[in-house]
């Protein structure tokens, strides 16, 4: 079997799998997360790596219009068949690209949405970089992100962090994201630390919150 080949059929399986392997965080608190999460989306909305598309049930009547970023074809199909019903009357736009390189004119969006997404882009700073030109002045990014734990949580993280990443489309369960964030164009101004629920020791670590492109 190619390399090629071995990525394709990894990428099947982990899209296959994602949702059914979501299932018990999300009915334990991450679905209310994202809702609360998601409730400040307004506009124009741009969501990254937008996987299965469950955000989708999530947003709220002040989304204008709703741009879909996922570069994984696998997950991209499952998005597309969800898409299918709509959200509200926004209309919904589904692109195949990375966050590093958005296909959009700069001031797009009033908001940008990212949740469970930096931990696999392959340049977190330019892809911040990215979502800083695409927001609008003013324009808040949206997110929750598993982090980088302490103590021994970030030990235990650091000997998986190789083996995960390559069973779980990327992941890295040991990004330091809140400070990529602090280093990012965008303002952080709203934080929170909390945990997973009902996921694996080295992937329970969470942020969520929002930073917004200062006014120009």
């Amino acid at each position: 079997m190619s390399g090629q080949n071995g990525l394709q059929i990894g990428s099947r399986i982990f899209a296959k799998l994602y949702d059914r392997v979501l299932a018990p965080s999300e009915e334990a608190g991450l679905s209310d997360r994202r809702a609360r999460l998601l409730a400040s989306a307004k506009g124009r909305v741009l969501e990254l790596g937008a996987g299965t598309g469950l955000n989708l049930t999530h947003y709220p009547k002040s989304v204008e219009s709703l741009a879909l970023t996922e570069p994984d074809q696998q997950m991209a199909l499952k998005l597309r068949s969800r898409a299918a019903a709509g959200v509200g009357e926004a209309f919904i736009e589904i692109v195949s690209a990375p966050a590093e390189a958005l296909p959009f004119a700069d001031n797009s969006f009033d908001s940008v949405v990212a949740t469970l997404v930096f931990c696999t882009v392959k340049d977190p700073q330019v892809a911040l970089a990215e979502v800083s030109r695409v927001l609008k002045p003013g324009g808040e990014l949206l997110f929750i992100e598993h982090v980088r734990g302490v103590g021994s949580t970030a030990r235990w993280q650091r000997l998986v962090a190789r083996p995960w990443a390559a069973v779980a489309g990327g992941c890295r369960c040991d990004r330091t994201t809140e400070m990529t964030i602090n280093g990012s164009p965008l303002d952080l101004v709203e934080i929170e630390h909390g945990y997973m629920p009902k996921a694996a020791p080295f992937i329970r670590p969470l942020i969520q919150g929002r930073a917004v492109r200062p006014a120009q």
